[in-house]
């Protein structure tokens, strides 16, 4: 294979060793995953690496804490409006958006991850869902009777008859997790994970006053 640049990890890594040797490609049927490795002069190439770094990768965010998202809107306590607009968005802590970065060695090969939110999937509870790929636009005052600008719902009907009189919205995040090796080779990679939270929806009719 055409050789990587002097700054890929692998070559870096030949270096090391005494510069005797090429970068190979090596994929991994099982994961479809293509890696560079360093294999000095005279060695066969591997048929994969001898540490799967995506198990470490997976390991690293074992020891993250991603939770699922802290909705800021709708607040549990409020009531809403048939109709009216409903804007949705959630907090970006740390460990309920990101991003959240860890590491996780084994042998001479270490990963870093990180990890953050790319989207969120709104259950409604009224058999409708909205995908937003952002964490949604806080509403304002000022806004009136606008629809929130990239994501947001109206309910067409009340939760009258709903367990506690409230649809049950669960809000989806998906993780995605960037890892790279940060020693003993060179390989990177992507994988997601997905965390979920759930409130309560209280929706009624508008009130008309004579």
């Amino acid at each position: 294979m055409p050789q990587p640049p002097a700054d890929n990890l692998a070559v870096q890594e030949g270096k090391r060793q005494g510069g005797r040797g090429a970068a190979y490609q090596v994929v991994c049927p099982d994961t479809g995953r293509i890696g560079v490795v360093w294999i000095p002069d005279g060695e066969q190439a591997p048929a994969q690496p001898a540490i799967d770094p995506e198990v470490l990768a997976r390991r690293a965010v074992d020891a993250m804490r991603l939770d699922g998202p802290d909705v800021a809107s709708p607040r549990p306590g409020g009531t809403y409006t048939v109709g009216v607009p409903m804007w949705l968005w959630v907090r970006q802590g740390e460990t309920a958006y990101g991003p959240a970065t860890a590491t996780a060695s084994a042998g001479a090969v270490t990963v870093t991850a990180t990890a953050k939110v790319t989207s969120i999937r709104w259950t409604m509870g009224d058999g409708s869902t909205v995908t937003c790929t952002g964490p949604g636009t806080p509403y304002r005052g000022s806004e009136s009777m606008a629809d929130s600008p990239d994501c947001g719902h109206r309910y067409a009907n009340t939760s009258s008859g709903q367990p506690d009189e409230r649809f049950p919205l669960t809000a989806t995040s998906t993780w995605t997790v960037d890892w790279e090796v940060t020693g003993g080779g060179a390989d990177s990679g992507q994988f997601t994970e997905t965390r979920a939270s759930t409130v309560g929806v209280r929706v009624g009719e508008a009130q008309v006053v004579n």
